[in-house]
């Protein structure tokens, strides 16, 4: 049984061989590492430095300072390898693998039988138990090293070290090790091998060349760019090598050329010769850095609303590093008359950076200078313009200068025009402050036939005033530039209208489209105001849909009746229309395009329209569309009483009498407040409160209530509002919600600065108010036109495909109760409109016989009533 047991311990052990090999070995290296790894982080650290070079850029002394250091850490780490090395014996690899097994199988076939050897039932049961401890052995495997010192190196300084030795690989040169040598005491006369030299070409770092190390260059023709820096290191005797040089075009008190060390710049093609023992002689020629060159590519251009768009192209052998665009005032080709005949003030010239490729190479590139100077004075004025740029080193060039008009916004409403051509003279010279005022004060002698708004007419009274206060003691920086502020925001409020009145913004896009038109704008300019009148035309379709539903509601009979004597037109027909006098636009045929434009309007106007058929409840967008209106119309209110009481304020005398019946004070409550915003009865009064005491008002948001109570009724109707807005996701519903969110925060304002009576600040709010509630329809409206479009791209086939049979002569689809449902056939042609005037004169031409039967004259009459 002892044989059978030994037998046993040998196979087990036998079976263990290479398991317990691999398992010693990474032992070994285990304890070699967790000994040495200071050691070799001290190694890494200091060839990284000498390969890098760093010992030739500083003092002798402290190159020695750190061999000391360097020492004392070398030192320091391998009395810490020897006390923690230890070479791992059999007994711990065997030890460490039986570990890893269950049962430890390794050393229970090592133990021996302690009792019951001569129980012939023991000796066979122990035998079976190390026969299992064989089999569990034999699926010994070695036990992997375990390499790591975190808890050693809590700073991670190894791996430090190995991120400075990566840099040195790729940066450095291992020949630079060598230098040190040379830097101890007596070093120089130990050289066996007599004088040597080192040299460095380091180009500069913009060109992205790698440093040259001259040693392993031979004699010849060397070429490296301008500015490169050349590092010559001379060792042994001093006077054996010696360096000539004619490439740096150093002149006056230079180093002698027996001097060990030597840095000099090339900026010239020559030679570069070390002489003596080993040297050599390279012909060096230069690779010119040429100037960066830019050039304007195309006219500037100008959007709708007068953003610049400048292209222009730079290039650079090395890259562009920067460039900036200069605007000087063109004096010489201003027309100086009325506010510009006088000098103008002193004022810099526009420095606009240009822009650059984020990405990409700077070599050679087309960008687009884009900027909005509509509020600078020089805006639509000659000017001058230079692009200059910039490379890394500091060449520059820059374009001839350009005379060009500098762009700007276009005011097409005669009296915005008026208005900003004032403040553009009043920037021009302060001088010109009492001419503006006089004249502004003559363009504002008629307000009932130049202003729409009341609100627009006492802001201009008040910029006014203001500006005849200030002129009479002088006017400073910061007051011009408020003025010029007023007058812009003015301007922008004139020009833009009053979107709560469908009808009237219907027309001001007319009047602006006309104008612009007249005026030669250009083609961004037209499309912006085409795409307004759109607008215009959708809102003003929406409103006479709804007016025409309530119509037929009230009473059906009429309705039925008035239908067989209204022309009834589909958003279709109107929106080819359009498109038919944008193509006339853009064909240069602007008295057609005006003739259309004016028929277009006079059908809207005198003709019931409608969105076809089907027309049932209104849409969640044209709800919020009508609310957003009610709220506006609420805004201006407020405004309009705001301004009052701000008169009241200084003059309440002047306008005792003026309450009653105007709109805004007690009679009204403003345009618009018919709505109620802030409780039932909100705008309602009784016959005998009109003219009375703004302040006596009943509680509960009954009357008119406070101008803050109603500023903040408003704000809550705003955000009940915004959460029930249509368009979520997509970026025109996004820009709507933004808008009103701004909206919001100015009503905010307004009501904080009524409850502290500060109406000035107010209407200020109450202005960027209105104007965010105006871009917040702009961008729902859009939203709204997006979603139609995508609708009716799915739904196939149209209404007026499918009854394509049954047009009339003129190639019309007769439509449903005798509506026109297409122009397909009627507005093609070149002559179509003027085909339409022939036949207009025709009919009055016949209306005008008195001999023909009174039933044709009848139908004539009705025809021209109608067209």
């Amino acid at each position: 049984m002892a044989n059978f047991s030994r037998h046993d311990v040998r196979r087990g052990l036998n079976a263990v061989r290479w398991p317990l090999f691999w398992t010693r070995i990474g032992m070994f290296a285990e304890s070699l590492w967790q000994a040495t790894w200071p050691l070799v982080t001290v190694v890494l650290a200091v060839f990284a430095v000498l390969m890098l070079g760093l010992q030739d850029r500083v003092v002798i002394e402290i190159v020695w300072a750190g061999a000391v250091v360097a020492a004392l850490a070398a030192v320091a780490s391998l009395i810490y390898a020897f006390v923690r090395f230890r070479v791992p014996s059999r007994a711990a690899a065997l030890a460490r693998l039986d570990a890893t097994l269950p049962g430890r199988p390794l050393q229970a076939l090592q133990d021996t039988q302690a009792i019951g050897g001569t129980d012939a039932a023991s000796t066979a049961v122990w035998r079976a138990h190390q026969s299992r401890m064989a089999e569990r052995a034999s699926q010994a495997r070695a036990v992997p090293a375990d390499l790591r010192v975190s808890r050693r190196d809590p700073y991670a300084l190894r791996y430090v070290a190995v991120l400075i030795f990566a840099v040195a690989l790729i940066f450095g040169s291992i020949w630079r090790v060598g230098s040190v040598a040379t830097m101890a005491p007596g070093a120089a006369d130990g050289l066996a091998t007599g004088p040597v030299w080192e040299g460095w070409v380091e180009s500069p770092r913009y060109t992205g060349r790698p440093t040259i190390y001259l040693n392993d260059i031979p004699e010849g023709p060397l070429n490296i760019p301008a500015g490169s820096l050349i590092t010559l290191r001379l060792y042994g005797e001093i006077g054996a090598l010696t360096v000539a040089e004619t490439v740096s075009g150093r002149a006056g008190e230079v180093p002698p050329a027996s001097a060990s060390e030597q840095d000099f710049t090339a900026i010239q093609s020559g030679d570069i010769a070390i002489n003596g023992p080993g040297g050599r002689t390279w012909s060096i020629a230069i690779l010119p850095d040429t100037a960066p060159t830019v050039a304007i590519l195309n006219e500037p251009d100008a959007d709708a609303l007068g953003e610049m768009s400048l292209p222009f192209q730079a290039s650079d052998d090395y890259g562009v590093e920067a460039g900036e665009a200069r605007i000087a005032l063109d004096l010489g080709a201003v027309d100086r008359r009325h506010g510009l005949a006088i000098a103008p003030e002193d004022r810099p010239a526009l420095t606009i950076a240009l822009p650059m490729p984020i990405a990409g190479s700077r070599s050679q590139f087309e960008e687009t200078l884009i900027e909005d100077f509509s509020e600078h004075p020089w805006a639509n004025l000659p000017v001058t313009v230079v692009l200059s740029v910039l490379d890394a080193a500091e060449q520059q060039s820059e374009t001839e200068p350009r005379a060009i008009t500098l762009p700007g916004r276009r005011f097409f409403d005669p009296l915005a025009a008026a208005v900003i051509e004032q403040r553009r003279d009043l920037l021009w010279s302060r001088e010109n402050a009492t001419r503006v005022a006089q004249i502004l004060r003559a363009v504002a002698h008629r307000p009932d036939d130049v202003f729409r708004t009341e609100v627009d007419q006492l802001r201009l009274r008040r910029a006014v005033n203001r500006l005849e206060t200030l002129a009479s003691y002088g006017l400073t920086d910061e007051q011009q530039e408020g003025i010029a502020r007023d007058l812009w925001d003015l301007a922008l409020a004139i020009e833009e209208g009053d979107l709560s009145n469908a009808l009237e913004r219907l027309r001001r896009a007319k009047e602006r489209l006309n104008q612009a038109m007249r005026d030669g704008a250009s083609p961004a300019e037209i499309e912006e105001l085409m795409r307004e009148l759109r607008r215009a035309t959708d809102d003003y379709m929406r409103q006479l849909s709804r007016q025409a539903e309530l119509d037929a509601d009230a009473n059906e009979e009429n309705r039925q009746s008035g239908d067989q004597n209204q022309m009834q037109m589909t958003q279709d027909d109107l929106q080819r229309m359009m498109d038919r006098i944008q193509e006339l636009m853009e064909q240069g045929r602007m008295a057609e395009a005006e003739q259309a434009l004016q028929e277009l309007q006079e059908m809207l106007e005198n003709m019931r329209v409608t969105q076809g058929e089907g027309q049932g409840g209104q849409s969640p967008g044209e709800q919020a569309m009508e609310g957003l209106a009610d709220t506006l119309r609420e805004q201006q209110g407020l405004s309009d009483q705001a301004f009052r009481d701000l008169q009241e304020q200084f003059n309440p005398d002047a306008q005792a009498g003026e309450n009653q019946g105007n709109e805004g004070r007690n009679g009204g409550q403003g345009r618009g407040n018919q709505h109620s915003q802030g409780g039932e009865g909100q705008g309602e009064q009784s016959d005998g409160q009109q003219g009375g005491d703004g302040d006596q008002q009943s509680d509960g948001g009954q009357g008119e209530g406070s101008l803050a109570d109603r500023q903040q009724a408003l704000r809550d109707e705003l955000r009940r509002q915004q959460g029930s807005l249509p368009g979520a996701g997509t970026p025109e519903g996004d820009a709507a919600r933004d808008a009103l969110d701004r909206a919001g925060r100015a009503m905010d304002g307004a009501e904080e600065a009524l409850r502290q009576d500060d109406f000035a600040e107010a209407i200020d709010n109450q202005s960027q108010a209105m104007e965010a509630l105006r871009e917040g329809m702009r961008a729902l409206g859009e939203a709204m036109q997006q979603e139609a479009q995508n609708s009716q791209q799915g739904q196939g086939m149209s209404e007026s495909d499918r009854r394509a049979d049954a047009r009339d002569p003129l190639g019309r689809d007769p439509g449903s109760n005798g509506s026109v449902g297409t122009e397909e056939g009627l507005l093609q042609g070149e002559d179509v409109y003027r085909r339409a005037r022939d036949l207009l004169d025709e009919i009055r031409r016949r209306s005008g016989e008195g001999e023909r039967p009174d039933v044709e004259l009848d139908y004539l009459k009705r025809l021209l009533d109608r067209f």
